[in-house]
């Protein structure tokens, strides 16, 4: 998705910095794994709540984890379970970047979604 035509680095911050929030959300893409691939015909799809991901990058690498919220201001996603402990003793969630997690599962409780997969699974299809 291009957000602006600048070649500036600058400019591609300021635009990503400014964006409205229906253009945040295809920020928020992540790689789906081969076996997700091969079923709905798509490489990438967007993160929702509930998704079962795996972490690919970081600290966290190799953890498979349920979604707990995507936060589309920050384009960050949190899992459960992953989280840090602070000096003080109290836990706290890990904001993780999409590019860095692969979906695994998809949540079936988006039936706006399911229909989407669907028709482009069907397009993929007819090609």
């Amino acid at each position: 998705m291009v957000l602006t035509r600048s070649a500036l680095r600058r400019n591609q911050h300021k635009a990503l910095y400014n964006a409205p929030m229906h253009k945040r959300q295809s920020l928020v893409h992540a790689h789906v794994s081969k076996d997700l691939k091969a079923k709905i015909g798509k490489r990438a799809i967007q993160l929702r709540k509930g998704d079962k991901v795996k972490v690919v990058r970081g600290e966290f690498n190799g953890t498979v984890a349920k979604v707990e919220e995507v936060d589309l201001v920050r384009s960050r996603a949190y899992l459960e379970g992953v989280t840090v402990q602070k000096v003080n003793g109290s836990k706290v969630r890990v904001p993780l970047h999409p590019s860095n997690l692969i979906i695994l599962e998809i949540s079936g409780d988006d039936k706006m979604r399911k229909k989407a997969l669907e028709r482009a699974t069907a397009a993929g299809r007819k090609k």
